[in-house]
């Protein structure tokens, strides 16, 4: 193996300087493919990760072990606390940031993950979103408490029913959001997405998506994932957090997948083996869920190279692509 601590990557004057985009579902392949990218070039991983970013949540998330992140740096893992949130704007200034800082020391920034809400952001920019107003937020909350969220989202109906079908009556945070943006902007959810707030690209983007030939062994690798999970601890991993921190169902960081379902275990809702099923079968939709994001990115990044991440020389192909594009 060639030694490459000191390996230069020199973008041409006229172009900007290159950055990888590797995202895939669960269980694609993603972190291994792009280690394997450091034994040939001098390459820093961003986390796509929006569960990667909490401390001590490393079982759950599959968080790439000390060994692994020890091949190369890596970056926005483990940098905030499970209590707190981070949103889509935060990780577009930060992976802004980090770019242009590997880009100054020479090597290759390779953005790695599965938030495809986080791709979009970067590539394509933020809707123009109003700020919270603490008043309304208040003002709703009470509401909620006195009538329920279902006859919040009753109301919602009223003020925009497009936003409102999209919406299952007791998903009490995004109802919340919902009717703060319209109450404060007097127009439909839709049209304030639709104002988008981009920044002129600083990288060109070499992107990879990785996505099955075979579904259903995707399938039987975030099964085979998930019992490893629980083999190695994942439970204690929870009730460790629970005494750790101040946390509630509706945290972010425990609406992540799995996490959910041992707080149900951990309340005494569900036994272990409802607790692995259920865990499986909603870490499959989140597969599902991810896949269809590339799909809708595949329409309009026409540069997107999809690979089968079944394929027994994934690792080569990645490289290969990059290397091409560079």
């Amino acid at each position: 193996m060639r030694d490459h601590s000191k390996a230069r990557i020199m973008p041409e004057t006229h172009a900007l300087p290159p950055a990888v985009l590797l995202l895939g579902p669960t269980a694609s392949g993603k972190t291994a493919a792009a280690l394997a990218l450091a034994a040939h070039l001098p390459i820093e991983i961003i986390s796509v990760d929006s569960a990667l970013v909490y401390r001590d949540m490393d079982i759950g998330t599959a968080k790439p072990s000390a060994a692994e992140q020890a091949v190369c740096p890596h970056h926005l893992i483990d940098i905030i606390s499970p209590e707190e949130a981070y949103s889509a704007a935060s990780f577009c200034a930060d992976a802004r940031r980090l770019m242009g800082e590997i880009s100054a020391r020479g090597r290759l920034p390779v953005l790695v993950g599965g938030t495809m809400l986080y791709y979009k952001a970067l590539r394509d920019g933020l809707s123009e979103l109003p700020e919270a107003d603490p008043t309304l937020r208040q003002e709703i909350e009470e509401a909620a408490a006195r009538l329920g969220w279902p006859a919040l989202h009753a109301q919602l109906a009223t003020l925009d029913p497009d936003a409102a079908a999209r919406l299952k009556p007791n998903d009490a945070q995004r109802i919340q959001r919902a009717l703060e943006i319209v109450r404060l902007t007097g127009q439909p959810l839709a049209a304030s997405y639709a104002r988008k707030e981009t920044q002129a690209d600083t990288h060109r983007y070499i992107s990879i998506a990785l996505a099955p030939s075979e579904r259903s062994v995707l399938h039987e690798r975030i099964a085979r994932r998930f019992d490893t999970m629980l083999l190695g601890g994942f439970v204690d991993e929870v009730r460790a957090l629970l005494a750790r921190y101040q946390l509630d169902p509706a945290m972010p960081s425990m609406r992540c997948v799995g996490y959910r379902q041992a707080l149900e275990h951990l309340d005494g809702q569900i036994d272990m083996l409802t607790l692995r099923d259920k865990g499986v079968f909603a870490t499959r939709q989140l597969a599902k869920r991810q896949l269809t994001w590339q799909r809708n990115l595949r329409e309009h990044w026409p540069e997107l190279v999809e690979l089968d991440c079944l394929r027994p020389d994934l690792a080569e192909a990645v490289r290969g692509v990059v290397e091409a594009g560079l």
